[in-house]
């Protein structure tokens, strides 16, 4: 049967008022070429204050949830450099072949130095046989400006732009990730969360027809195109994540040892950790206050013990210990579109996000129209792989670059992921 003919290509939108806004998301030429730069200055400023945490050699102990910071910051300019200045059929945008032709890297070595395929190795055996520090900062120094030029007579189209717009958005993801490794391995990086205001009450929001998804023209993830309408009944939701101090409550009354507050895969989690889990991770201590008044938390943040906030956000929540809170509340977990809703329209009540990337209660599942995109086959940022398994993380965190920070952004993660900065907020049962 003949396929119904798409419309033409989308022209780019309007110039965003700031390289820092999501609707980079739309940008043109002139703004990308900005946010690019900005991008890859971000990444070698990064790189700089894990040079002056590790020393020039950049070595880190073999970690799961961490990978060596001299192979992450070549693949950001193999990724660009693969999927642009290498990519012949580029000006497909999202309809590229999934193996379009490619030429030869500008730097003899990229592939067997930063592919995803080499990234076991180096995961292995360290950056013994990887370029160092000097030559890797000219290989982003070298892609960024090959990318530029290409961005010149690039279509002003949302196909001819796409991957110019998917490599600024991979290298800001990429710039959260070399923040939380910071954190896992507990080195210095001079990052401060902002203050965050008053807890406020929950809020009640009323029955609606929500149109869930990205729009058509401008870049979007997979997972966020196709966009459909759902019904969605009157709701109840906590105005800003779950607190340490309420987190606290949950660790005092035992939730940790208690199996029936537990989704049966997220008991046996819990109990495969090292040493008995019983607190978040990073967390040295975690209790009542001696003087009975709210909770106190001692945790590790950046190599440093410090006393966290009980009115700050908990953070570095498996999905399972997030579902576990909302049991022993008599609570559950918000949905996504829930979440959605609340950000849109609630803001002026009270509704605070964007200090911790915020679980829901959704496995990801394909929209209705889901089409897979080109490049995300074998990375961490493929949905397909994912769906039925991974849950759906909503907002943004203190590390999200600006422009990340969509109210429609639609990540995702494995349920026992705990190194990210992620939190949770509930609603009414």
């Amino acid at each position: 049967m003949a396929q119904t003919p798409r419309p033409p290509p989308a022209p780019a939108a309007a110039t965003p008022q700031s390289i820092d806004s999501p609707d980079m998301s739309k940008a043109g030429r002139d703004m990308l070429s900005l946010a690019l730069i900005d991008a890859r200055n971000h990444t070698l400023h990064l790189l700089s204050l894990f040079e002056q945490a590790l020393g020039r050699d950049m070595r880190v102990e073999p970690m799961p949830d961490v990978v060596p910071p001299v192979w992450l910051a070549g693949y950001i300019g193999w990724f660009a450099e693969w999927w642009i200045g290498r990519n012949t059929q580029r000006a497909f945008g999202d309809e590229c072949p999934l193996r379009p032709t490619r030429l030869a890297s500008i730097e003899p070595g990229a592939d067997d130095w930063w592919s995803l395929q080499r990234l076991p190795q180096a995961r292995e055996h360290g950056i013994a046989d990887l370029p160092d520090l000097a030559q890797t900062k000219a290989y982003l120094l070298d892609t960024l400006e090959s990318t530029l030029e290409l961005l010149d007579n690039a279509a002003e189209t949302d196909a001819g732009l796409y991957f110019y717009r998917l490599a600024l958005f991979h290298e800001d993801m990429r710039g959260e990730q070399f923040v939380v490794m910071a954190q896992t391995l507990g080195l210095p990086l001079g990052v401060e969360q902002a203050p965050i205001a008053v807890t406020r009450e929950p809020l009640l929001l009323p029955a609606t027809r929500w149109e869930l998804g990205m729009p058509e023209s401008g870049f979007a993830f997979a997972q966020e195109r196709a966009a459909h309408r759902v019904d969605v009944p009157e709701f109840e939701i906590d105005a800003q994540p779950v607190t340490w101090n309420q987190y606290v409550e949950f660790v005092e009354d035992g939730g940790y040892d208690r199996e029936e507050l537990w989704h049966g895969e997220g008991w046996r989690w819990l109990n495969a950790q090292i040493e008995g889990r019983r607190g978040p991770r990073h967390i040295e201590q975690i209790g009542a206050a001696r003087n009975g008044t709210g909770g106190s938390v001692l945790q590790q943040r950046f190599g440093a013990t410090v006393r966290a906030a009980g009115h700050h956000s908990a953070v570095h929540l498996s999905w399972w210990e997030a579902d576990a809170w909302a049991r022993w509340a008599g609570r559950r977990l918000a949905t996504e579109v829930e979440w959605e809703i609340a950000a849109h329209t609630a803001a002026r009540r009270g509704f605070r996000w964007a200090d911790v990337h915020e679980w829901t209660s959704g496995t990801l599942q394909p929209w209705p129209g889901y089409r897979a995109d080109p490049w995300s086959a074998g990375t961490e940022f493929d949905p397909a792989a994912a769906f039925g398994r991974a849950r759906v993380l909503r907002g943004a965190s203190f590390a999200t670059r600006a422009r990340l920070r969509s109210l429609r952004r639609r990540g995702f993660a494995l349920p026992e992921r705990d190194d990210g900065f992620f939190g949770f907020r509930t609603c009414a049962l």
